[in-house]
């Protein structure tokens, strides 16, 4: 006798309301392929975009999922209708891209002095 996974049926919810879903997907897929499968399928012509995978984060009842755990270890159990769509939101934080022009963190602030003399 086989058991039998059973799939867990999720959605994408965007910055701007829209969805990317809702999707099957096995208990045993990790938030870092489910991410990887977002960046894959985003809309095209939105404003913000994501580059790469390590650029969104995932959030399902109020918590930030990480990469390693699976779908099955991220399902919230209240609230959880079976048999119903289970509900992600998506947010993009592009990485920092330092420039030539930037300033170093390291740099102590400049301090004005005055020189003047009085006599």
């Amino acid at each position: 006798m086989s058991v039998v996974e059973e799939l867990v049926e999720l959605k994408f919810r965007l910055y701007d309301g829209s969805d990317i879903g809702p999707i099957r997907y096995s208990p045993s897929s990790t938030v870092a392929m489910l991410k990887d499968k977002i960046v894959a399928d985003w809309p095209k012509g939105k404003k913000i975009s994501p580059k790469a995978s390590s650029d969104i984060k995932l959030i399902s009842g109020g918590k930030i999922l990480e990469n390693s755990k699976t779908v099955g270890q991220c399902k919230v159990p209240f609230g959880e209708v079976p048999g119903g769509v289970i509900i992600m939101h998506v947010v993009v934080q592009p990485s920092p891209v330092k420039s030539k022009t930037e300033k170093k963190v390291d740099d102590p602030p400049k301090k004005n002095v005055c020189s003047c003399s009085i006599l």
